[in-house]
């Protein structure tokens, strides 16, 4: 089975069906009918670039699926707004590298990379024709890693929406339920992979915008550990080291291989390799038995709706039952205090990143190019002091500290990913003030965003479904550094209650 684990065919998320279809095929017979869009939805992107590998489908099939799918599809959900398909046809008829996922297509989020010759609209009318010059370390890594990069997905202005809603391109629906959010800020790139149009997609997170998207969709999603892979050349655009970079999976491996493909090995950088070794190995490794606190409610005063509690509640029963202990248990940390410092890191970061466009357009921004609430962050953030900012570094650094010590005694955090399940589209809307977007906004974010103050890898695993039939995932947080804990338990947890199979009515 060329290396992959016969209980991966066995659920499904490696294809079982389409791999063993195709592998029976002569390779003259596959070039004569091609690959259907039936075997290429049953097959996560590491089985698609196996077959390409074994010549058994072409990067080029693959490509021509995926622009099919996205025309056929993006009608209703709107996820793709930026297509680039003419390069994308002359890179893989050049030649495209050996890499682990070699000839996969490939969409990136469209905030915070750059790509050569394209634009990154940052999700901003300000930035519609911001056209990169060079490539930034994470796409050179996905171009090495053999990803076929055709588009870019949509993402609400600044990533500063927890649903992928906005005037430059409009709204994300969500494949489950049209009305519904996709989530945000990768709400495009999760969309897009939960209805077919690829099994991975490129996401980022500055407060969530992996995990949320992810829980949103049915998708697995991990926010890597501050600093593990690169953030992108847009120093402004990450939050001031809040953010990072990552994919939304349907497969736990897919994440987990794409880290072992992006994770860079910098001693300059933040991260200290405190785990070594291959990600996808661990995936297939039982993780013993683990210490899991289970926190029920946010350190934050908010409701949390019962769906999101039921999903929470089955999840530890399916932790217990896999020989995990579970107990109740919650960090001591001042949660306001760190949701207003990385309030003032935020509208600093975009602060500085609306007077470099300015001083790169010639001309100051106006109300016409920035959604309401982003321009009401970037007034504040133009009035922030260097104390002021200081001070938000250092009550974060702090919570850092504070949540390393609960982390002695828990080998993980278990949680809801969000306080409710996907909200109908137009609830968390970017027109409204500021003051009262903001408490919409943190509804979504108030379990998620814990993490990236504290710069601790977390993940968002789709276990669970609504009586209506939308995703609400739970979410798992492990040490910094400890991506090789969540991974292998991501992998037990998909072994023991899969999720490939579960797909949209789209």
């Amino acid at each position: 089975m060329s290396g992959i684990k016969r209980r991966h065919f066995l659920q499904g998320s490696a294809c079982l069906a389409a791999g063993l279809a195709l592998s029976l095929r002569a390779p003259s017979a596959m070039a004569a009918s091609g690959m259907s869009f039936a075997e290429y939805r049953r097959c996560d992107a590491l089985e698609l670039a196996r077959l390409v590998r074994d010549g058994q489908v072409s990067a080029e099939e693959l490509l021509e699926l995926a622009i099919q799918r996205t025309e056929l599809v993006n009608p209703q959900i709107n996820a793709v707004v930026t297509r680039h398909y003419d390069a994308a046809r002359q890179l893989v008829a050049s030649g495209i590298p050996d890499g682990p996922f070699r000839g996969v297509p490939f969409l990136l989020k469209d905030l915070g990379v750059s790509m050569a010759d394209t634009v990154t609209t940052h999700g901003s009318r300000f930035f519609r024709d911001a056209k990169a010059t060079t490539d930034d370390p994470y796409v050179r890594s996905a171009r090495k890693a053999g990803l076929v990069i055709f588009g870019k997905s949509n993402s609400p202005e600044f990533g500063n929406n927890p649903s992928t809603e906005g005037k430059l391109f409009g709204d994300t629906h969500n494949p489950w339920n049209l009305k519904h959010s996709a989530g945000g800020s990768s709400g495009g790139a999760a969309a897009a992979v939960a209805a077919g149009i690829m099994p991975v997609a490129h996401a980022s997170d500055g407060g969530g915008s992996i995990r949320l998207p992810a829980s949103s969709c049915g998708l697995f999603g991990i926010k890597p550990s501050r600093d593990l892979v690169p953030i992108g050349s847009d120093e402004a655009g990450a939050r001031n080291f809040l953010s990072a970079q990552h994919v939304v999976s349907r497969s736990v491996r897919d994440s987990a291989a794409l880290l072992d493909a992006m994770a860079w090995k910098n001693p300059g950088r933040e991260f200290d390799g405190v785990e070594h070794g291959s990600y996808l190995a661990k995936v297939q490794q039982a993780p013993g038995r683990l210490r899991i606190a289970m926190m029920r409610q946010p350190l934050l005063a908010m409701p949390v709706e019962q769906v999101c509690l039921d999903a929470l509640e089955d999840a530890a029963r399916l932790c217990v039952e896999l020989g995990h202990e579970v107990v109740d248990a919650v960090p001591k940390l001042n949660m306001p205090a760190a949701m207003q410092a990385s309030g003032t890191l935020s509208v600093v970061s975009l602060a500085e990143r609306i007077a470099l466009r300015e001083a790169q357009l010639g001309r100051a921004v106006s109300a016409d190019d920035l959604e309401l609430v982003n321009m009401e962050m970037l007034n504040w953030g133009r009035k922030v002091s260097a104390v002021e900012y200081m001070e938000a570094l250092q009550v974060l650094r702090q919570t850092g500290r504070d949540m390393a010590r609960f982390m002695k005694d828990y080998d993980l955090i278990l949680s809801p990913t969000m306080t409710w399940a996907p909200p109908l589209l137009g609830v968390v809307d970017m027109d409204l003030p500021l003051k009262e977007f903001g408490p919409l906004a943190t509804r979504s974010s108030a379990f998620t965003s814990l993490y990236n103050f504290t710069g601790q890898p977390a993940m968002s695993v789709p276990l669970y479904w609504s009586g209506e039939g939308l995703p609400v995932g739970v979410m798992f947080a492990a040490r910094f550094g400890a991506e090789h804990t969540l991974l292998s338990l991501a992998g037990q947890l998909e072994q023991a209650r899969p999720w490939f199979d579960r797909l949209p009515p789209i």
